[in-house]
């Protein structure tokens, strides 16, 4: 990571337009539509919400669980609709910084783009707590153990996890992807094994008070939204490899909506399953920090617990990966953009990837978790309070992009009735999200992660807007290189 200390000084240099404007010194065009899928389902990380998220959504929303991630669901593929109005018309590595910044102009861009960075940072932070909380559970399961790990190896378990993720995306993309499809094709085999063997042990009931959403009110159902919501974030970031992935205009936008759909029904049907378990448990599932495993344990296979847990920490790992490669490609644009060093946007010339922006990302979701583990937070809480920071920064990109798409297809003559409708859509079930989120504001410590979004959005979006106005070159820079990134794709040469 020592070129990211070169990078730390803010010079003052505006950058050239990139030599190689198809793929700015990345691989082009290398991954194939699997790959790029894995990219999105990696960045979900599915297997972390049948383990750690749904008993949070059951204490908001109780038996109405299951109806709360149908309900995500569609807000998620409305704004899969919007992202794909972009995505089926040009690739870049700047994700729905280019989105935004096409649609409603650079400043506007430069603000989203700094929200997604933040997102992509924050969930590899948070992931990473849930990484050293499943080495940990392995750990007392295999040898026995009684008392957590201390604070100190948990810690250096965190950052084993980021220098593994951070060694693997700096060496190869195609290394990467092909890591992180195979790892969440097996931790998600050994959920669907689970949740199949559960559902045979209840003998396939029809559990009614699901059906009929006993007592699940508006208010509940709002609540248990937000962290359903949390549950998807991340399913977009295959538009990161818009300068990598084969066939951009094709794989993107399938990989963007077939991810949500597929991480979708799982969500929905484990939920549906764990609730059903859950019935009549002296545990209630919301105080259940390992339900899947509860679930083998009644099924009378306790050694499918082991490889939960084991599928829990693959998916993890394979969660900071991708949120490291994704949070790396925006850093590295809006790098290149002049809006941060022009150190950050170098590419590696042998690999081919985005080395310093690569480590930077790293090294910035490695700190604030080491920081709380050795503070002594319990993992989940860690989980919990980082996770909010990015869900935050996730949600206000959703929005924008929503924002961004009719305005886009308006100025292309595009724009259809239904386009509209798909946006206000998105943008309503985006904004209940970020208003159950935030109002009421939660106490301390909840409210920390709150702030520290802000407080980091308002400084990127100063620094930003400080060099995008004090420098007329950068500004031109920026213009051009968004006009070739709408412009490169018009003949169809990249479909």
């Amino acid at each position: 990571m020592t070129q990211l200390i070169e990078a730390l000084p803010f010079a003052g240099e505006i950058p050239s337009p990139p030599d190689k404007v198809e793929s700015y010194g990345l691989k082009n065009q290398v991954l194939s539509p699997l790959e790029t899928f894995g990219q999105s389902v990696a960045n979900i990380a599915p297997t972390g919400t049948p383990t750690v998220v749904i008993p949070l959504v059951f204490a908001a929303a109780g038996v109405g669980t299951w109806f709360a991630y149908t309900f995500a669901l569609i807000g998620v593929l409305l704004i899969s609709f919007s992202v794909n109005v972009f995505a089926r018309r040009s690739a870049s590595p700047g994700s729905i910084y280019t989105y935004v910044a096409t649609g409603l102009g650079p400043t506007w861009g430069l603000t989203i783009g700094w929200a997604l960075f933040i997102a992509y940072v924050a969930c590899a932070s948070s992931v990473t707590s849930g990484f050293a909380n499943y080495v940990n559970v392995l750990t007392k399961d295999v040898f026995g153990l009684k008392a957590d790990l201390s604070a100190g190896i948990l810690g250096g378990i965190i950052t084993l996890s980021v220098v593994g993720s951070w060694f693997v995306a700096h060496k190869d993309v195609r290394l990467s992807a092909r890591l992180m499809l195979g790892l969440e094709l097996l931790s998600v085999s050994f959920i669907l094994l689970v949740v199949g063997i559960a559902l045979a042990h209840n003998h396939f009931r029809v559990d009614r008070s699901q059906l009929v959403l006993k007592d699940l009110t508006p208010s509940k159902l709002r609540l248990g939204l937000v962290f359903a919501i949390f549950s998807f974030t991340g399913f977009e970031s295959a538009t990161s490899l818009g300068s990598e992935a084969r066939n951009p205009l094709r794989t993107i936008p399938r990989a963007v909506w077939q991810s949500a759909l597929f991480v979708g029904v799982l969500f929905i049907v484990s939920s549906y399953v764990e609730v059903l378990g859950f019935a009549g448990s002296n545990v209630p599932l919301d105080k259940s920090d390992a339900p899947l495993q509860v679930l083998a344990v009644q099924a009378n296979v306790p050694f499918l617990g082991i490889l939960i847990t084991i599928g829990a920490i693959i998916s993890f790992f394979a969660c900071v990966l991708a949120s490291i490669t994704a949070s790396s490609r925006v850093l590295f644009l809006m790098s290149r953009h002049g809006l941060l060093p022009r150190r950050l946007g170098g590419a590696h010339e042998s690999n081919e990837t985005p080395h310093v922006a690569i480590a930077a990302s790293a090294l910035l979701a490695l700190v604030p978790a080491v920081a709380l583990a050795l503070a002594g937070q319990g993992m989940f809480a860690i989980y919990g309070l980082i996770g909010t920071t990015a869900t935050l920064g996730f949600i206000v990109a959703y929005i924008a992009v929503a924002v961004a798409a009719p305005i886009y297809l308006r100025r292309r003559g595009e724009l259809r009735w239904h386009n509209v409708v798909i946006s206000l859509g998105g943008i309503s079930f985006m904004v209940v999200a970020l208003v159950g989120a935030v109002y009421p504001l939660p106490d301390a410590p909840s409210s920390y992660p709150i702030y520290a979004f802000a407080v980091l959005l308002v400084l990127g979006v100063v620094w930003g807007a400080i060099r995008y106005f004090g420098s007329a070159s950068l500004r031109k820079v920026l213009r051009d290189d968004l006009a070739a990134i709408e412009e490169r794709y018009e003949s169809g040469s990249g479909i």
